[in-house]
């Protein structure tokens, strides 16, 4: 294994001598060295700290002892021998002062990241998974949370927080869904200490997880890097921006006749009569209002048989554009102040009333289209009960204002989110990365195809471990369908990332049959996590037997009016999911117009053809932002990669 440059000696495997910075009277740790950590298993893990200059450290680990010389510059750092699964162990760390760490396990070490896809926590899917929540205690599966922070003039060497966390029904709440999935596959699998780092950003693309050595590839990303290093430049951004948001809500607050009138809009005892009905879910640009932005208000009245009056209560509002204030009964019972989370409130005790009761919702909305998401949960709960609110509601317009000018997301600016939530975990061994990203990217998919082996391939520089597993996700499936072929940023950044397969030790989680068109956040995790696990038991663990994959294309041939495609990763063979009639196939002659065609399995390959081309020269399939209906699979249930033929 390539060892770390900053290394000046290697005394047996395990002594080391760091020069870095000094000026530290005492030994003190990284955030990550700390109680419950997990150690990575087979190799020779990094365990390194500060300490005042030629100070000797000895760490005792697990029976050995470590000898290290702090360096001129404060560093000091030793590599412990190959390390067996186990524990819990202790370990001692001496200088001028004595430190010890309790409750460190050895098994595997993943560092999970990527966007928002990756950051949501099981909190947001814990009503999908309770049974998973309640049975999740297991200190054997630990996540250290990365906190939040961008720097754009020097990689860090250290966070401000963080420690060891291992999963219980209270904390796993806490914990990345995909990771937490992930890890679960592992443990159940290998029986071995899970540990998860978790280091992840809602909405980042991927030059903001790059260093600056790898941007060089890039220029236009290294000089908006260089453009933010400057504190004036990139706190006058963020001044601007925030004075622009905050007045354009102050502006909408004063003018909103909800809030400034004789009386509450939410108010139980104020007079809505005199209000029109839209239906919800829907958008109030498709109802009347028109394509206006600012503070629409919404009024439900329904009744509550009296076997259920006075008990909590759920309220479940789907998804709003863009922000929420609601209230029962004229009582605030919550607000969500950007469009993704679902809105899932609890309504307290003794507020739910026999016969009828008022749910208020005031809707803002500063860009595009305001209203209530399609295909989502609109009603309330009691138990076992169930109050459906969809269907016509009141509205009343509060306040018109133009659209709020889009913001400069400073954290999401290249380099920045690698020095300061990568670079200080470049010292800690791991056996691998799970990467979910990309959504970020869909409007430069072209540039996607060398940034993202680029990034890998920077991590991997940077970490000193070699070539070691780096597995991703695919896009999934997102927006409404389409009724006809159609080009698709989406689909070409599922093709940039199919590409990026060709990189060694990585393997790719297809997930286009388990997205949700109108959520970029869908809740099902746990098969994201299963899948990312499959590719690790056959790419991190060797795994020979494992089918890790579904269908990837490798080739076609035309015959006649039909193409013959083959595929690789079709295990025991191909399937059609839900009968024998394959979708989501098109085929295009030399002109390029794709239209849809018929396909069907023979002999473990796919043959396509359309009465409409006789000639056929290309096929795509599952080549759409939501590739609905696409059922190309291989028997072991693995869903088959879109792709394209056509250049």
């Amino acid at each position: 294994m390539k060892r770390n440059k900053k290394r000046l000696s290697l005394i047996s495997c395990c002594f080391v001598l760091l020069i870095c910075q000094a000026g530290f009277c005492e030994v003190k740790l990284p955030r990550l060295i700390s109680d419950g950590m997990i150690l990575q298993r087979g190799v020779g893990a990094n365990i390194w700290g500060r300490a005042d200059e030629g100070e000797v450290v000895t760490v005792k680990f697990n029976g050995k002892t470590y000898n290290a010389i702090t360096g001129a510059n404060g560093k000091w750092a030793v590599t412990l021998c190959e390390l067996k699964a186990g524990g819990p162990y202790s370990m001692e760390i001496r200088g001028s002062n004595h430190i010890t760490l309790k409750d460190i396990l050895i098994g595997e070490v993943w560092v999970c990241s990527g966007q928002s896809n990756m950051d949501l926590p099981m909190d947001r899917v814990k009503y999908r998974y309770p049974e998973v929540i309640a049975g999740s205690e297991n200190k054997a599966i630990r996540q250290f949370f990365v906190p939040r922070k961008y720097d754009f003039k020097a990689p860090q060497e250290d966070f401000e927080s963080g420690e060891w966390v291992s999963a219980n029904p209270e904390s796993v709440l806490k914990f990345t869904a995909v990771g937490y999935f992930f890890a679960r596959e592992l443990f159940e699998k290998y029986h071995v200490p899970i540990g998860l780092i978790s280091s992840s950003l809602g909405g980042s693309p991927a030059e903001a997880w790059m260093s600056e050595d790898a941007l060089k590839a890039f220029p236009d990303h290294l000089e908006t890097a260089r453009k933010f290093k400057d504190d004036a430049y990139r706190n006058g951004i963020i001044d601007k921006d925030k004075a622009v948001s905050d007045a354009w809500y102050k502006l909408m607050d004063r003018k909103d006749e909800g809030l400034n009138g004789p009386k509450m809009w939410f108010d139980n005892s104020y007079d809505a009569s005199g209000w029109e009905t839209m239906d919800v879910p829907g958008y109030w640009a498709d109802q009347g209002l028109g394509s206006i932005n600012g503070a629409v208000w919404f009024r439900k009245e329904f009744d509550v048989p009296a076997s259920i009056a006075g008990r909590e209560a759920k309220l479940w509002l789907g998804r709003v554009v863009d922000s929420d204030t609601t209230y029962v009964n004229g009582k605030f019972v919550g607000s969500v102040s950007y469009q993704y989370p679902p809105r899932i409130y609890d309504v307290p005790e003794g507020l739910l009333k026999a016969g009828k009761n008022v749910v208020v919702v005031r809707v803002v909305n500063n860009t595009g289209r305001g209203g209530f998401f399609e295909d989502k949960p609109y009603e309330l709960t009691v138990g076992k009960e169930t109050i459906d609110l969809k269907g016509k509601w009141q509205y009343k317009l509060g306040a018109v204002m133009d659209p709020l000018p889009g913001r400069t997301f400073v954290e999401w600016q290249p380099l920045g989110l690698h020095n300061g939530m990568l670079a200080p975990l470049l010292n800690y061994t791991i056996k691998g990365v799970i990467w979910y990203q990309g959504e970020s990217n869909t409007g430069r998919p072209a540039e996607y195809q060398k940034l993202f082996p680029a990034m890998i391939a920077d991590w991997r520089e940077k970490w000193e471990q070699g070539e070691f597993p780096f597995l991703y996700v695919q896009l999934a499936n997102f927006m409404r369908a389409k009724d006809q072929p159609s080009e698709s940023n989406w689909a070409q950044l599922r093709e940039a990332q199919l590409k990026t397969l060709a990189v060694k030790n990585t393997a790719m989680a297809v997930i286009i049959d388990i997205g949700e068109w109108n959520d970029i956040h869908p809740l099902n995790k746990q098969d994201v996590g299963r899948r990312l696990a499959l590719a690790a038991q056959k790419i991190a663990y060797g795994d020979k037997r494992i089918v890790h994959s579904g269908p990837i294309y490798r080739s076609m041939k035309i015959e006649g009016n039909k193409i013959i495609v083959t595929f690789t990763n079709i295990g025991r063979g191909l399937a059609a999911k839900g009968g024998r009639e394959l979708k989501s196939f098109a085929i295009a002659g030399a002109d390029g117009k794709f239209v849809w065609a018929k396909a069907k399995i023979e002999l473990n390959k796919v043959v396509v053809w359309s009465d409409e081309v006789a000639e056929p020269v290309a096929v795509r399939y599952a080549w759409a932002d939501n590739p609905e209906g696409a059922n190309l699979y291989n028997i072991e249930g693995l869903p088959a990669s879109p792709f394209r033929t056509d250049k």
